[in-house]
Formats: structure tokens, sequence, C-alpha cells
């Protein structure tokens, strides 16, 4: 392994001035003449005759300026930066996994072997107690869903956080890691209001549907996490989409929500079975054919569901046109 090390100003000061005094003690090798080097070009070039004697040196100081205040404390970095989806969030060292040297040159047999216990050793050192294997375990369930689901690093990122607290708050015993750590994945898209339904969740997770909602309860309210419910009309873009709809009826369902939410219709009702009824009542009203089947096969709602929440928003948005 390497570390890059990055030298404050001055430390390159004083190497810029020790290679000043190399380059005035040599000489031109074509004139004997004085070389002068220039910082910027990263050449050595003679005064006399103008020979380049040497190009393309390696500036080995950050690539960022200092302006002074807390530029420096800001700017300056080293190594990767820290995450919330490992348990050391990152500050251990990693063994990588070729078996190359640092010229990049194959490992004999024998430095091969040596790695791989080197390896084995490493991990066991990462993780020393149970606490540590239980995060390890749940961020790489929360890392494969969250890529599953095409989800934002920063979805991840919170789901991470809040795991944590509730292994630091000992929420777990007697709950399996998968449940919470697909709890906290759900939670955490629905802190960052993201139209996903649980049904999403629940295909990409190790446990059942009716495990997912329970252990979502208990973290909500254990943690006293302000979350909240969420609006029908954040499906509908992505319903549209999906059923390749105009942009008239988008407008128009979104329309029929937002008067089903002042007539306070949506209580109690789920929001992306609403979001499926108001996206078919719009392709009715706008003259687009569009089905039942397919809006249900898209929302992962039943029809049976459609056609009720059809009938009440048309109701509603008729007694809102009186």
């Amino acid at each position: 392994m390497t570390r890059t090390r990055f030298e404050s100003d001055p430390e390159r000061t004083r190497r810029s001035e020790a290679r000043d005094e190399s380059t005035a003690e040599a000489s031109c090798p074509e004139c004997d003449g004085q070389v002068t080097h220039d910082e910027a070009s990263g050449e050595t070039t003679c005064d006399a005759c103008g020979l380049v004697v040497e190009t393309d040196e390696i500036d080995r100081g950050p690539e960022w300026r200092d302006f002074g205040g807390d530029d420096r404390e800001k700017k300056s970095r080293v190594g990767a930066p820290m995450t919330e989806l490992m348990h050391d969030k990152g500050l251990s060292t990693n063994i990588g996994w070729q078996n190359k040297d640092a010229y990049g040159s194959p490992l004999s047999q024998r430095q091969r072997t040596r790695m791989e216990r080197l390896r084995t050793w490493n991990e066991r050192f990462r993780t020393k107690d149970a606490q540590e294997r239980n995060l390890k375990q749940a961020f790489g369930e929360i890392d494969r869903m969250a890529s599953a689901l095409n989800l934002a690093e920063s979805v991840s990122e919170t789901a991470g956080v809040l795991y944590r607290r509730a292994v630091e708050d000992e929420l777990l015993p007697g709950r399996s890691i998968e449940g919470m750590a697909t709890a906290a994945l759900y939670a955490s898209v629905r802190q960052h209001g993201a139209p996903r339904r649980v049904t999403e969740f629940a295909d990409v997770s190790r446990v059942s549907q009716r495990r997912i909602e329970r252990a979502y309860r208990y973290l909500k309210a254990e943690l006293g996490l302000a979350i909240e419910p969420e609006d029908p009309a954040q499906y509908v873009p992505q319903f549209a989409s999906a059923l390749d709809l105009s942009d008239e009826a988008e407008r128009r369902a979104t329309e029929l929500l937002a008067v089903a939410k002042r007539a306070n219709r949506h209580s109690g009702k789920s929001p992306s079975g609403l979001a499926a009824a108001a996206v078919y009542a719009a392709a009715t009203l706008t003259n687009e054919s569009l089905t039942q089947a397919a809006v249900s096969d898209v929302a992962d709602v039943s029809r049976v569901t459609i056609r009720d929440r059809y009938q009440e928003l048309l109701d509603v948005y008729a007694d809102h046109d009186g």
C-alpha cells in the first residue's frame, strides 16, 4: 500500500528552495550556462541558450491553493471519504484482492499465500465484536437492496444512520437483521420523499411484507421519526411515464387528487391506490386508451381497488365542478 502525503505551504517552500539551490549549482550540459526551474510548467531551462534540461517534473504538492482562513482544513484530504454504510465508517485498512506488487508484477505462490492469510486476519480484526458484525451484515443488505431499487446514495446513507441508531439503542434483540435493515431503508425513502411502495421492498428483501411493515412501525415509534404521510400525487409521474400517458392526462390526474385532498377523501386510503385510480380516471377523461389491467400491473394495485377509488374520485370531482 502506498500513502500520498500532501505537503503544507512551509514544506513546499522549503522543497522549492532546496530545488533552486540544486539547480543553481547545476549547469547547462551544452553551454555550461546557469539553469532555472519554472514551478508553473515543471521545466528546467538554460538562461543562456534556452535548452530545456528537464520536463514534466512531478509536483508532489496538493492540486488546490490556500487563500488563508479555514481553506486548508476544508480542502485537505487523505484517503477515501467517510461513509455510514460501513461498520467502521470506512476508517479501517482494506487489503486489496489483486495479487500484484507495487510495480504491477504478479506475486509468487509463497507471497500469494501470505497475502491470503493477511486478508483473512485483516477481516477478522475489522469486526471485533458482535455489534460490528451485525452492522456489517445489515449494511451489506442495505447496499444490495438500494442497488436493486436504484436508490440514490443519500438514501442509503440515511438508512445506515437509522440502523446504527437502532443498534446503539438496543432495538434489535428478538428481531431479524434483514427485517430491520429493510425497515431502515424504507424509512429513509419516506424521509427523502421518494415515491416507493412497500411491495417493492418486499420484492428485493429476504423477509415478507408483513414483517417489513411491523419492523417499520416499531423503528419509527422507538426512534421518534417525523415522517409525513405519503402524498398520492408523488406516484402520478411514475405511473404516467410507465403507462406512456400524455402530459394533459398527467395534469388531470394531479388535479383529481388535489380536489380529493381538499375534500379530505384521501384519508385512510392507500396512496398508490388513489394515484392509480386518478391515472385511470384522467385517461378516461382525456379519451386515451387505457385498461384497468394495465394500471393494475404498473401500480401493483388490484382492479377492485382501482374501480372503487375511480368512482369516488369522479364523484368528488363532479361535486367540485358543480
